[in-house]
């Protein structure tokens, strides 16, 4: 069956394209694998201490996990949809960088982060994609978020595909450890991904979402593993579901904004713009080492080369 986007990626650019072709595999080849690979990706990000003492001190992930989530997953669509200097990606980078500048946040975790937007999912679609990546996929999620980043103000972001990979790993590696902050926050975002199914089914979505978190996660959050044949389950159905989505036919229009099912905005996209979203001002007994003073981040109306 001949396929048209993964023809139109061969022909693109990713450096050049880079936005284009995110776009279609994003929204087009991949939205679902998209879709649970950043959740897994943010997840991931909990696994730094730093990161979770921070989540946890604001108590937005205990009191508004399913808004949370909503307005992280609209932002970054809002830009990958419309681009990252169009009207709409500026105002999105704009909430973006106003929540990141109250507070004391290391360049270093936020480069984390932004590196599992990167590879987290890379690697899902690795093994559970319907098709594998063209090169061009890879290199241009590299350089869409390379640009994104630059202009979240994020520094000294690594300049090949290869590099960042190697800083990711290597973070992981000397900054995964457990800490309560971790498992308390790690609690928080496994209740909200089971709380989307009906009650008897989920104490069987925990243990499904424990199966697939590695041994690096479960020890920073202090989770037990699954038993091995409820990971063996759990991947042999996400890899029958690619079988299944490889006989489909091409998707024609971006999913990214087209659907996106938002528990917090049942009106999106037509009630609000992004500048709507975003979490509100820090709580006012916050510990002030927390608190930044000034916003070191740029306007995101300021074109970032």
């Amino acid at each position: 069956m001949a396929r048209t986007w993964l023809r139109r990626i061969a022909e693109l650019d990713p450096v050049t394209d880079h936005q284009e072709i995110y776009k279609i595999s994003a929204g087009c080849e991949f939205p679902f694998d998209y879709q649970r690979a950043l959740e897994f990706a943010l997840f991931r990000t909990y696994c730094v201490p730093s990161i979770s003492a921070l989540l946890a001190a604001t108590g937005e992930f205990e009191k508004r996990p399913q808004q949370r989530y909503d307005d992280t997953a609209l932002l970054m669509t809002e830009i990958a949809e419309h681009g990252y200097d169009s009207e709409r990606g500026k105002q999105a980078l704009r909430v973006i960088n106003r929540a990141h500048g109250r507070y004391v946040i290391s360049n270093d975790d936020m480069l984390y982060v932004l590196s599992t937007f990167v590879y987290d999912p890379v690697d899902w679609i690795d093994r559970f994609g319907w098709r594998p990546l063209h090169p061009h996929e890879r290199d241009a999620a590299f350089h869409y978020f390379l640009a994104v980043g630059k202009r979240m103000g994020i520094k000294d972001i690594p300049p090949t595909f290869a590099e960042f990979r190697r800083f990711k790993d290597e973070y992981e590696r000397e900054h995964f450890r457990y800490s309560d902050t971790n498992h308390a926050v790690g609690r928080y975002t496994m209740d909200l991904f089971c709380s989307w199914f009906p009650k008897p089914l989920r104490p069987a979505v925990g243990l499904g979402v424990r199966a697939l978190l590695d041994e690096p996660m479960l020890t920073a959050f202090g989770f037990r593993a699954a038993p091995a044949w409820v990971g063996a389950a759990a991947r042999g159905g996400l890899k029958a579901r690619s079988a299944v989505v490889r006989l489909l036919p091409e998707r024609r229009i971006s999913k990214l904004t087209q659907d996106p099912k938002s528990r917090t905005y049942p009106n999106y996209p037509h009630g609000y713009t992004p500048e709507d979203l975003g979490a509100p001002p820090p709580p006012s007994d916050l510990d002030p080492k927390w608190l930044r003073r000034g916003c070191p981040f740029p306007a995101p109306s300021e074109k970032t080369s």
